[in-house]
């Protein structure tokens, strides 16, 4: 039960990982202009963007110069509203806003069915036996993903970045190989900004990630479960899941391009 948030996201990547690291299978005729090199997201300063790649980028671009968040979504489905690409010096979050965008990311649409899937498969694996199976256990399980996802989200997102003065958002690297990117978006879970532009250790990643765990772990968990070792396996699948997300946001923008470039021209 406790990878399945981790499996759900695989399955979702899979299919269009490749794409990051290969060209698509139709490709437009012509000289391919050289991609701008972006400033780490530290450093003050916002590269300018082609006409194409602003166009790409929908409206994430003007969003991020508006409000400070994106409407963008995770393979047009999985709320990304926190991400932010080519961001440079953005304006920190004010403590309404932290919780408005999570509150909003937290009870979009997709996410309901997200974790009834989720739910899903730990009824199908018979997770938390004592829960038992039909549709009184379904809802149990359900009940138990949404409520840790909407936990951990607020505590990590919301709750800690507002009272420590932490961003919550991820700023996309968007530089460099493959292992360079993806080391980058691992070591944000523990490394972020703070409200001030300054880089700090994410103490609202991390210790609301275990006060999320312990909340669950000690309240509402099957009774046989409430225990340390529930709490410490919960922290530590939360702050996989979160790395494993971090490096979903850092190449999606990549992915985005290729799917659309991959499209075929009409002809007319």
């Amino acid at each position: 039960m406790k990878t399945i948030r981790w499996l759900l996201l695989w399955l979702l990547v899979a299919p269009s990982w490749g794409q990051v690291q290969t060209p698509g299978q139709v490709q437009t005729p012509g000289p391919t202009p050289a991609s701008p090199q972006q400033a780490p997201p530290d450093q003050g300063q916002a590269p300018a963007q082609p006409a194409d790649k602003a166009k790409n980028n929908g409206d994430n671009d003007s969003q991020h110069q508006t409000s400070g968040t994106s409407k963008d979504r995770l393979f047009f489905t999985l709320p990304n509203f926190l991400t932010l690409e080519n961001a440079g010096n953005v304006p920190p979050l004010t403590t309404a806003e932290k919780f408005k965008v999570t509150a909003r990311g937290t009870f979009d649409p997709v996410e309901f069915v997200w974790y009834g899937a989720i739910a899903g498969i730990g009824q199908a694996e018979n997770s938390e036996a004592s829960y038992g199976q039909g549709a009184a256990g379904y809802a149990k399980r359900y009940g138990m993903q949404f409520a840790d996802g909407t936990i951990e989200n607020f505590m990590t997102k919301a709750i800690l970045p507002s009272l420590l003065r932490q961003d919550p958002r991820y700023f996309q690297s968007g530089k460099g190989g493959f292992w360079h990117r993806a080391t980058y978006a691992v070591r944000c879970i523990f490394v972020t900004r703070s409200d001030s532009g300054n880089n700090q250790f994410n103490y609202s990643e991390v210790f609301g990630a275990a006060a999320a765990a312990g909340i669950s772990a000690f309240s509402y968990h099957p009774k046989e479960d409430r225990n340390l070792r529930t709490a410490l396996d919960i922290w530590a699948t939360q702050i996989g899941y979160d790395a494993l997300s971090n490096v979903v946001k850092e190449f999606w923008p990549d992915i985005r391009r290729k799917m659309r470039k991959s499209k075929p021209e009409q002809v007319p």
